[in-house]
């Protein structure tokens, strides 16, 4: 007999997988990122903008869901088209470990395809060049006046490290992603469990000089997704690593994020300390906490697993009733997202309580982890 947690993960389920053979029929090998007028929009002549492959990695979970090969024609397509990212080098960033561990390390975990390794061991080496050897950081951006900038996105770039140490037993990759976790763990979690979106650190020395606002409100503001992508950054780093250090900054994050969220009906605002009359909200960040909390709960032991368990399904919940969009009004499956709290100098990435294809993807990801858990694969 089906539980009510079940009963919501196996009906949400079938509304996502319904709806995305809908939309990925239009979207076919597209690279969105919002919608505008109900329709999400391409950024392929953007190739290098960090949100590129989150589709693809909807593509295949979609896939590993039903084994329709037509997912897995338009992620590989995909995939393909970032080799002119990859391989001309100017346009890359820290973020390539969002952009390949959702296209070629899943395509290569789901196919066994060697062309998707070696481009996501190129990445890796990407990514493990702009370590900071004398600050023990990561370098976020590119570009002059932000050379010893660190952000705590990042966090979510290094699990391509691991990933890449284990398939190579290269340790080099670890380290490297064991020095940046270090790094964080330090300056960017404060003792309350909230998070700096930004820390500017000395290149030279590695020393901590400021902490920019970022996308949050404002230096020592909460940015809900910065805090997100620490619960499961951490949580995953933990996975890779088992350093327990790991594990608990994860759980003070989560509980502190639980904390915030519970006051706003578990969708959270862009900024937990934004002014009280802001109408911002982030559901992206409630996804992504969803899929640390769950990740914490593979963790722990009972009774504990249930805590970031009902935590989870609190946020999941929430979300579904009050952001998810199942009818064709837009394509997206969450709206209320915002991409910060600040609009920006680029308009074209400026998103308000609208769509985010990154709430999209963990949304369902969320629920993928939960079947997984339960038992259910297809």
């Amino acid at each position: 007999m089906l539980t009510e947690n079940n009963r919501f993960i196996e009906d949400t389920w079938k509304r996502i997988v319904d709806k995305v053979a809908v939309t990925s029929a239009r979207i076919k090998d597209g690279m969105p990122y919002t919608t505008h007028g109900g329709i999400y929009d391409d950024w392929q002549d953007n190739a290098s903008w960090w949100t590129n492959t989150f589709w693809t990695g909807m593509l295949w979970q979609m896939y590993a869901a039903t084994k329709d090969e037509t997912y897995r024609h338009y992620a590989q397509s995909i995939e393909e088209k970032m080799d002119a990212v990859l391989h001309g080098y100017d346009g890359l960033h820290h973020d390539v470990g969002f952009m390949w561990l959702l296209s070629s390390v899943m395509n290569y975990e789901a196919t066994g395809e060697q062309r998707a390794r070696r481009r996501a061991m190129l990445a890796a080496n990407v990514l493990a060049g702009r370590m900071n050897i004398a600050g023990g950081y990561i370098r976020a951006w590119n570009g002059a006046g932000n050379e010893g900038w660190a952000i705590i996105d990042c966090m979510m770039n290094i699990p391509l490290l691991f990933w890449a140490s284990e398939q190579s037993k290269d340790e080099r990759f670890k380290h490297i992603g064991l020095l940046h976790a270090d790094k964080t763990l330090r300056h960017f979690v404060r003792e309350d469990g909230s998070v700096n979106h930004i820390v500017a650190f000395d290149p030279q020395s590695g020393e901590a000089l400021d902490t920019p606002g970022g996308q949050g409100c404002e230096s020592g503001s909460s940015w809900t997704r910065g805090q997100s992508w620490a619960i499961y950054g951490f949580a995953q780093a933990y996975h890779w690593t088992g350093k327990s250090d790991y594990l608990h900054a994860a759980k003070r994050i989560a509980h502190y994020f639980l904390t915030g969220a519970a006051m706003n009906g578990y969708v959270p605002p862009c900024d937990f300390r934004q002014p009280a009359d802001s109408p911002l909200l982030d559901s992206s960040a409630g996804a992504i906490a969803a899929c640390g909390l769950i990740e914490i709960a593979k963790a722990v032991p009972e009774p504990e697993r249930r805590l970031y368990l009902q935590g989870a399904f609190a946020i999941l919940k929430a979300l579904a009733e009050k952001c998810a969009v199942w009818d064709s009004s837009d394509e997206c499956l969450l709206t209320n997202g915002t991409s910060a709290f600040h609009r920006g100098g680029n308009d074209r990435a400026a998103v308000a309580n609208g769509a985010l294809i990154y709430g999209d993807y963990y949304f369902v990801e969320a629920f993928a982890k939960l079947r997984a858990m339960a038992g259910t694969r297809s």
